[in-house]
This record gives C-alpha cells, structure tokens and sequence, in this order.
C-alpha cells in the first residue's frame, strides 16, 4: 500500500483493496489486488464512492454464463483519473469522472448521431475483459486472474476505464449524488427525457416503483407532465412516490376482477398518454401496452426480463391502436452529453438526486448494502471508499 501513499503509481500497478464476488449469493470477499497501468486508451481511476444498482445483485445471483467468478462487481461510481494510457486526451490526471456501462466512442455513426446511444465500434456486451483486447487488468496477489463487470467494476478502490465509457464530472457535484448518475437515475429519467419524450400537461403510468421507476417519475415532473400513475404491489411506495412527482397510485393486487389497463384507462378517459414497464417481465410490457392510449399512446419498455423472455401481441390490435412500443437501453442517454445537461440540471436546483440517497456505508460493509436492497429497504446505498 505504500506505493499509493507516495504518490508514485503512475506506468506502475497498484496494490489496493477490492470486493471481490467469488461465489453466486455469497457475501463479497474484501481483499488486496492487483490494478495494472492502463493502457492505451485506457485510464486508471481511484474510486470516491460507488452505490449498488439491482444489476450488480442480478449478476451477484447468477450461476450459470453470463456469470463468471470471481468477479469484481459495481459500476456506478465516481472517482479521480490517477492516470491515462497512450491516447487518451479527453481527461488529465486529477479529473473528477464518472465511468458509464454504455459506450459512447465519439466517432461511429451512432455516437455522432442525436437519435442513438447504442455505440457501434464498441457495442454494449456483458463480457468479462477490456473490450479492445479481451484481457484483464485485475489479479489477486497470488496472481489469480479477476474478471471485469459492465466494463466498470467499481467495487475496488482502484479500476481501470476505458476512456469511451469515462464523462466528466462537475467537482461542485457531491460525490455521492454525482455516482447516481452512472446507471439508474440516469435510465429512469433519460426514458421519459429522451425516449419517451414526454410532453408537459400529459399522462404517464409507471409499473413498478424501484429506483428505475421514481427515476421515470422524476423525469416525467421535469417534463411538466401533469398526472404520473404509479403501479406497484407494494402500498407504502405511494408515499415514496409522492417525493418523486407521482400524483396517484395503483396496487395491482387490490383492483378486484379489473385488470390493472382498465382501470387506468378508466382514470384517464382513455388511457395514459406514456406507459413505462420499469420491473422486467413480460406480463407487465403487455399491461403497459394494453393501458396507452390509441392513436398516440407510447409504452416504453425499462425493465431487463430475462434474455429468452417473449413479447406477443396481436398483429391487427398493433395495426388498428396507432401505439407504440419501444425500449429504452440506458434511457436513450448519451453518456457524454446529456450526462453533462443532466449535472447542470442539479446544480440548477432542477434535478433532485438527494431524494434517491437512502442509505450510506463505508466501504468495509459493502455487504449491508446487498442486505439493504434485498430487503426492500433501500432506493439507492452509496458504498464509501475511503470516507
């Protein structure tokens, strides 16, 4: 650990701690690794603070491929450039930056388009490597290979980036609120913001108020829509709905022999303007579906199902509603721009990330965090580093 007190780590690998997941469902694993320099078109970050999204517990579960241990998990975070390799002159050693699991490499077609996010020359995967070269820059101090997540792994106090997936971050930003935006927030808000494209003094339901969710909710206030329905089975997430803009709520167990469209249609004269599926099942994209209204409805699917899971509808219902249906993959956010319009919306006193902070832990209890969500009980906990 003393090279990183001295300051001199710059071409050299770092010994520092990480969290490492070696077993599905097992608790995390703090232990010293390696972090190699970066290189090119790579930079080496000293993480701030991270916090857990349902993703990193998703992956956490897995036991069969996708999955690979052991692993360092997390990849919403914020941090510090310790160092850039060859290449890299979008940031300098000492830069605030916060690394994003979408690409955005600045040059192919989609990256210079206003209608994409969805990187060509380094498309979204799920592999466990740096993407230009399929290699690790972890190892245990036994020289044990460690793989990598979402191209971040934000669970150690040290990771290397590449510099596609890396976007300043405005300093007077808390570290703790800028992290937020790396993934969940990000999604949720950019789905109504960019997807969507939500109209103010319109109608938006919500099924499923998660983090993702209150982040739909959250976008939809900013877009001035005037009613946000939020569909839950859980009744206490109205009251926590009502901080994030929700005007009115649904508990779809309690709706007796009405299926959960109907009664927003009902509520609306018609059906909501937007629709968002924000849990990850197929049942709920029909529902959304089936709640929009004809001729201009948009349902806009969030949530992640299961890879094989399949969407069916009926050919002429498709034809004869004149509605939409789209996905939202990282809420059709471009990490390097609308990241930044995002960042001066809070400053503005417009955003409000506190609201998604529920919980705070220091890095050593990075495993009360998995228990917190687990549990329900937290939207957002924010992992410290060195706090």
């Amino acid at each position: 650990m003393d090279g990183i007190r001295s300051g001199n780590t710059i071409g050299k690998p770092i010994r520092c701690r990480a969290a490492i997941a070696r077993e599905p469902r097992k608790p995390l694993v703090i232990e010293e690794v390696i972090v190699a320099p970066p290189k090119m078109h790579e930079v080496r970050i000293k993480i701030i603070c991270t916090s857990l999204c349902h993703s990193d517990v998703t992956f956490w579960k897995l036991e069969h491929p996708p999955a690979v241990f052991p692993r360092i998990l997390g990849h919403e975070a914020l941090g510090v450039v310790e160092s850039v390799g060859e290449g890299v002159h979008e940031v300098v050693e000492g830069d605030t930056v916060i690394p994003i699991f979408l690409a955005d490499c600045g040059e192919c077609i989609d990256c210079l388009s206003e209608k994409s996010n969805l990187c060509t020359k380094l498309p979204f995967s799920l592999s466990p490597w740096m993407k230009r070269e399929e290699t690790s820059r972890f190892t245990n101090i036994n020289g044990e290979t460690l793989y990598h997540f979402l191209s971040i792994s934000s669970f150690s106090e040290y990771t290397v980036v590449d510099i596609a997936h890396i976007t300043k971050s405005d300093p007077a930003i808390p570290a703790n609120r800028a992290c937020l935006l790396s993934c969940g927030v990000s999604t949720g808000l950019g789905a109504a913001w960019k997807t969507a494209k939500v109209e103010a003094g319109t109608s938006v339901a919500i099924f499923g108020l998660g983090a993702v969710g209150l982040a739909v909710a959250e976008g939809a206030r900013l877009c001035g829509a005037k009613r946000i329905i939020g569909v839950d089975v859980n009744q206490d997430k109205f009251e926590i709905g009502k901080k994030f803009g929700v005007t009115d709520f649904v508990n779809s167990r309690n709706c007796g022999d009405k299926p959960v469209s109907q009664v927003i249609i009902e509520m609306t004269s018609g059906g909501a303007d937007y629709c968002f599926e924000c849990v990850g099942l197929t049942s709920l994209v029909h529902e959304a579906y089936a709640s929009c209204r004809k001729g201009w409805g948009k349902t806009v699917v969030v949530g992640v199902d299961h890879p094989a899971a399949m969407l069916t509808f009926n050919s002429l219902e498709v034809l004869h509603s004149g509605k939409s249906l789209m996905g939202a993959f990282f809420g059709g956010i471009k990490p390097k721009t609308d990241i930044q319009i995002l960042q001066k919306r809070y400053l503005n006193k417009e955003l409000e990330l506190d609201k998604f902070v529920t919980h705070e832990v220091e890095f050593e209890d990075i495993n009360k965090a998995f228990d917190l969500l687990l549990e329900g009980k937290s939207l957002r906990c924010v992992i410290w580093m060195n706090k």
